[in-house]
């Protein structure tokens, strides 16, 4: 019913504007018209329709500002609230002395492009600051909410806002760690990111667009799993690449930067940003092999040297194992010797058990084929 009624008051407005306004058309527009009564009729016709579709494009605007009202948390409306306001009140004390300047009057109009450009600016940059920090900005207005006093006795760290770059998100396993609340807090995807995303699924090397089209396709998974939880960054950046410009957009948000791009994560920590590289994640979660473990262990090609063979655990760690050259594609009993932990993963050496147990027949596996 409410609908109807809003629709009919745009006609019903679309109609009297035409109708009022009719005069004052110029008259080369009038005289193709018999009489003022029909061109009234006519452009109250033509304004009637208009009202109609504006009331209908303004029911749809409605509908999806209320959805996303109703899908926002209240805590993070309020901020960007506070956000904007902020925004919009820095850049009119900016303003004020510019626009009590005497300026000529062939440049008049620079001073109303100047306050809408500053209110522009501003405002968004307010906006966006509360859409990442919104939670911080509101400590600042409650200093005596319970999560300012747990994080003033040091016994809770307000959570950073998570940037991902190309790789992570490419590689899949974000969505994991998000699901699983093991990463909390903003993610933020620069519009960087995107465009490489869309290179990528663009080019005419196929293992690249598979690459691209992947990405592109968990990220539309990652925003309909997680909503205004994940910000797209628009913020252009200078910079030679888009690892430059992430590590910029890292730097100036505060955020924590999860990649699994090596090279990038030790830049990072060069300029001492945070940075949590995924891979060193994964290898951290991998259970502990201990010397003197047995293994059972399929060995799956030579080793670097004359006796040696290799394996491969669940996990995808490495075991090289001693002596076990001539037992390719054989399933052998392995015990751990020891581990070696490298940049890139963790390797771990092995030797052949001595007493090897019988199979069902009774007789001792050959270790040797």
């Amino acid at each position: 019913m409410v609908v109807l009624l809003i629709l009919i008051l745009f006609v019903i407005a679309g109609v009297t504007s035409g109708w009022l306004g009719a005069e004052l058309l110029p008259l080369k527009i009038l005289e193709k018209f018999s009489s003022l009564d029909q061109a009234k009729l006519a452009i109250s016709g033509f304004s009637g329709l208009l009202g109609l579709f504006i009331g209908i494009s303004f029911q749809q605007l409605r509908k999806n500002v209320t959805k996303q009202i109703n899908s926002t948390p209240t805590d993070l409306l309020v901020s960007r609230a506070v956000g904007l306001i902020l925004g919009l009140l820095v850049a009119n004390l900016l303003l004020a002395p510019i626009l009590l300047l005497p300026l000529p009057q062939e440049i008049f109009l620079a001073k109303p492009i100047a306050a809408v450009i500053s209110n522009l600016f501003f405002g968004l940059l307010g906006y966006n600051l509360a859409e990442i920090h919104g939670r911080t900005f509101l400590r600042l207005f409650n200093p005596n909410s319970t999560d300012a006093l747990l994080i003033a006795e040091g016994l809770l760290t307000p959570a950073s806002a998570k940037i991902l770059d190309t790789s992570v998100i490419i590689d899949g396993r974000i969505k994991g760690l998000l699901k699983f609340g093991i990463i909390e807090g903003k993610v933020i995807v620069a519009q960087t990111v995107i465009d490489e995303l869309q290179q990528l699924a663009d080019s005419s090397n196929n293992e690249k667009r598979l690459k691209g089209r992947r990405g592109l396709k968990i990220l539309t998974e990652l925003r309909e799993s997680f909503g205004k939880r994940l910000v797209i960054n628009s913020t252009k950046y200078e910079g030679a690449g888009t690892d430059d410009r992430l590590l910029r957009l890292t730097e100036d948000t505060g955020g924590v930067l999860i990649t699994a791009d090596y090279n990038l994560s030790q830049v990072g920590r060069v300029k001492e940003l945070n940075i949590l590289n995924l891979s060193e994640l994964v290898i951290a979660l991998r259970p502990e092999v201990q010397p003197g473990e047995e293994l059972s262990l399929k060995i799956v090609r030579e080793g670097k040297e004359n006796s040696q063979g290799v394996g491969y655990l669940d996990d995808g760690t490495m075991v090289v194992v001693e002596g076990a050259k001539e037992s390719l594609g054989q399933r052998l009993e392995v015990v751990v010797t020891g581990a070696l932990q490298t940049p890139t993963g963790r390797m771990v050496f092995g030797k052949l058990e001595k007493n090897p147990p019988t199979n069902k027949s009774g007789k001792t596996k050959d270790s040797s084929g």
